[in-house]
């Protein structure tokens, strides 16, 4: 399926050139626009944000050095590929700190915190039915960076930010899995539930399965694209 052209770079920002095209293309492989396997062409990504390619370049270099681009020889650049270590790395990591900010959570947070996470309930909800991925990957991401407030861990919020980059990029494959969207809302209804009884030891091994259903799903779409 061919993806969407990137925007054009806006010149009215007060950064260099050089560091707009680096977040824009940053942005888009770490939201999945630019798929891993997708070769980058200079030329092409130059004319699509309307610059020269020499910024395009400096950022495809850099974006290397983030391992976000792996460069092959006499072939080019490519958006590097989610390797399954990659996956269980950052799952392990994720699973314990979802699992803590569920606990933390369902001791600490407010009423008006409660009726939010309801709200995000339903929206993801309609993103399903209207079956706008997008959309459900950006309420998803709300969701769960609700739930980090609401654990009053500052700290904690920290530490889950740092991983932000690559939980992006595994959530928009993760969720875009058959089945998958539905069954994470079911399990954000449960995590929802134990926190709004007020019960931590629930909410944190919902969390943790929920993690976990996750990890296995993208696991079992990684499969399947090696597979083609």
């Amino acid at each position: 399926m061919e993806r969407k052209p990137l925007v054009p770079i806006k010149l009215d920002s007060y950064k260099p050139l050089r560091e707009l095209v680096f977040e824009s293309l940053r942005e888009a492989i770490i939201s999945g626009q630019l798929p891993p396997g997708e070769r980058l062409m200079e030329i092409q990504l130059a004319e699509e944000l309307g610059v020269s390619r020499t910024p395009v370049r400096e950022a495809i270099r850099k974006l290397e050095l983030e391992e976000l681009v792996v460069m092959i020889p006499r072939k080019g650049a490519y958006v590097s590929g989610l390797s399954m270590k990659d996956v269980s790395d950052v799952f392990e990591i994720r699973g314990a700190l979802e699992g803590l900010a569920a606990e933390l959570a369902a001791e600490r947070i407010t009423e008006t915190e409660l009726e939010d996470l309801e709200r995000h309930l339903v929206q993801i909800a309609k993103g399903i039915e209207n079956g706008d991925i997008t959309n459900v990957v950006d309420i998803d991401t709300n969701f769960h960076a609700m739930l980090y407030k609401a654990s009053r861990n500052r700290r904690l919020g920290q530490i889950i930010n740092n991983l932000r980059e690559q939980i992006q990029r595994f959530r928009q494959t993760s969720l875009a899995y058959p089945g998958r969207m539905r069954a994470a809302l079911e399990e954000h209804k449960k995590i929802v539930e134990a926190i709004s009884a007020r019960d931590p030891e629930t909410a944190r091994r919902l969390a943790q399965e929920h993690i976990e259903n996750a990890e296995n799903g993208l696991m079992e779409a990684i499969r399947n694209e090696k597979k083609k």
